[in-house]
């Protein structure tokens, strides 16, 4: 039988091949054109070991089921974006597991309607799944070069920028040959780490959130005097801004630099955030005349919330930024370019920039291995009966100098808890506060 758990409320996703193997992709191929009923199909993959043998099975049930497919081979997911978006097709499916250990893969899934792409959800493929043996692709499926209408289209979101030496990490992933494409474009000296895909990750994890991962990239800044760097993660659809000192800076700190940028090009739009952000987001936006958009945890729902609230940038902690000029779809290419401009304009170090807009405490974030979270939220609602309350996503619980949230996992049985407080000792406190009243719960 094929594994449910593969089928997640966002995408696909699991380990090959134990849980995702070639009999799942053929049958993904096959229940998504059921589904959507989409007749033109474009796909990619990333750098993971398992891509192209899943790139295959997944082409052969696209093929039985009477799709037309067309592949753009290797790339980092926001060219599947734009491919889906900006040629003759009305679906795109992404081979890849992003930022997970190496032994992951998966598919994120689009159908276009009219201008606009959505996504399709892991999830409600799993009704139409047929369980049968992978077939052979054969012929039928097109190549498609779109590297220099790609990079043509990524030009538009470049401006002035001074002459920097910038580090930056591919991880190993798929956008070292976009950015080596992009070289003689720009007026900075980039000092290129892990360029070569490679899906072994041989230098540090994919995710580089992960305990390590930025101390590569952290040391070749140091060493050689760049001005900054940057860091993408497996498929790239993230991005990290690591500064002059080899500091990783919070995501949600970047996204303030985006949405000050943007709200200078169009003033009073939304920006939208997830709820475990820095209360800071939202006090900044409305400082500089936008609307903040709160949303559940989750680049779909930040995404949602763009959507619906005449949104112009989004993002969360795990370092996704979407665009609305970019088909509300997220982007590490125009973050890229647009912090360029951003570090050029404010003329100062990066530690200092980020410094202004570090208000808070920089939030703590823990996980509980917990089987049933509802009970446990019950708890806390209770404890906490006498802060400000919503359940957006969990539960959030606001006091004036220190706020937390605790919400379940979407895809394991565990709870997740954020904490900001105004200054360390009171983060430490409530941490530790809260932490022993989960734990005994």
């Amino acid at each position: 039988m094929i594994n449910q758990s593969i089928f997640k409320s966002y995408d696909v996703r699991g380990i090959y091949p134990s849980e995702l193997d070639e009999k799942a992709g053929f049958a993904v191929g096959k229940a998504f054109i059921k589904l959507t009923g989409a007749k033109k199909v474009v796909v990619g993959f990333d750098a993971r070991l398992s891509s192209l043998a899943l790139f295959k099975a997944l082409v052969a049930g696209l093929v039985k089921a009477g799709a037309d497919v067309t592949t753009i081979g290797q790339v980092p997911t926001e060219c599947l974006y734009f491919a889906t978006a900006s040629y003759d097709f009305d679906s795109g499916i992404m081979i890849t597991a992003s930022h997970n250990p190496k032994d992951y893969n998966g598919f994120k899934m689009l159908i276009r309607e009219g201008k606009n792409i959505n996504i399709v959800r892991g999830k409600d493929l799993l009704s139409l799944i047929e369980e049968a043996e992978a077939e052979e692709t054969g012929t039928d499926v097109k190549n498609l070069d779109i590297g220099k209408d790609f990079q043509d289209f990524i030009l538009q979101f470049s401006g002035e920028v001074k002459p920097f030496k910038i580090a930056i990490d591919a991880s190993n992933g798929v956008i070292g040959s976009v950015i080596s494409r992009l070289k003689e474009k720009l007026s900075v000296e980039i000092l290129d780490l892990n360029f070569e895909p490679d899906g072994n990750f041989p230098n540090h994890s994919p995710n580089p959130l992960e305990e390590g991962a930025v101390n590569q990239i952290a040391e070749k800044i140091k060493t050689t005097g760049a001005d900054f760097g940057f860091m993408f993660d497996g498929d790239a659809d993230r991005i990290f801004l690591v500064d002059e000192k080899g500091q990783q800076v919070s995501a949600d700190i970047v996204l303030l630099l985006l949405a000050k940028h943007f709200l200078a090009k169009y003033p009073g739009r939304g920006i939208a955030y997830n709820l475990i952000c820095s209360r800071s987001v939202p006090e900044f936006v409305k400082k500089w005349g936008g609307v903040p958009i709160r949303t559940q945890v989750g680049f779909v729902n930040v995404r949602q919330g763009l959507l619906d609230n005449d949104g112009v940038v989004g993002g969360e902690l795990s370092a996704h930024y979407c665009f609305a000029d970019y088909f509300y779809m997220d982007s590490g290419m125009i973050a890229f370019l647009t912090m360029l401009q951003i570090i050029s304009k404010e003329g100062k170090p990066v530690s200092e920039i980020v410094k202004e807009l570090t208000v808070y405490a920089k939030p703590l974030q823990s996980t509980f291995k917990i089987t049933d979270s509802a009970p446990v939220l019950e708890k806390i609602k209770q404890k906490y009966a006498d802060g400000k309350q919503d359940f957006l996503d969990g539960v959030t619980v606001e006091y004036d100098n220190w706020w937390f949230n605790a919400r379940p996992s979407n895809t394991e049985p565990l709870l997740k808890l954020t904490i900001e407080a105004e200054t360390e000792e009171m983060l430490q406190l409530r941490s530790k506060e809260l932490s022993e009243f989960i734990g005994n719960s």
